[in-house]
């Protein structure tokens, strides 16, 4: 298969990929970057009510194991208000003691530190262990761990950028195609 676009599989087309081994990260403090977002909904339990819901998929760096996938999902909720701050200060678009519209566009490529953690769970009768995060540190903590040289993510009032296109506007003399 293609190392092309991700699309859905037929019952007869060819496949060529390995199986990846899982890798449990050990807890601790680790830098990452927010590769995929995706809208989606909860279907409510006993503790949280039918709401909108926030599938992330963050590439953890880790200098052992190198680049390693964790799933992380934020309900928007007033219940989870604390945790959507904190999410969005650890990436740069929350400052403390402000209000912040949550500019979901510029979600992905966004960078931070956060802490993660062994979560166990009963599956099929039987316990797992996976990885979770624990918390989002703020994004100065991430500035401070990587050396100061990330580039500060875009203000809540700052249209995103479109995937692909540069970072650095003083290339294209200010024009970023696409934004008006």
């Amino acid at each position: 298969m293609s190392q092309g676009q991700e699309r859905e599989l037929g019952w007869d087309d060819e496949i060529e990929k390995e199986g990846g081994n899982f890798v449990l990260l050990p807890k601790g403090d680790y830098n990452f970057t927010v590769a995929k977002f995706e809208r989606g909904r909860f279907q409510g339990s006993e503790k949280m009510p039918p709401c909108n819901q926030a599938k992330l998929e963050l590439t953890i760096h880790s200098q052992e194991h190198g680049d390693i996938t964790v799933f992380h999902n934020l309900m928007l909720h007033t219940k989870t208000e604390g945790f959507l701050s904190n999410f969005f200060a650890g990436i740069g678009q929350k400052k403390p003691g402000e209000k912040l519209r949550m500019n979901w566009n510029a979600v992905v490529g966004a960078k931070g530190r956060c802490k993660i953690v062994e979560n166990k769970y009963m599956s099929k009768g039987e316990e797992r262990v996976n990885n979770q995060v624990d918390t989002f540190y703020s994004y100065e903590e991430y500035l401070k761990k990587s050396g100061g040289n990330q580039q500060q993510a875009p203000a809540q009032n700052q249209a995103p950028f479109p995937t692909g296109q540069p970072q650095n506007q003083q290339q294209n003399g200010g024009f970023v195609p696409g934004q008006f």
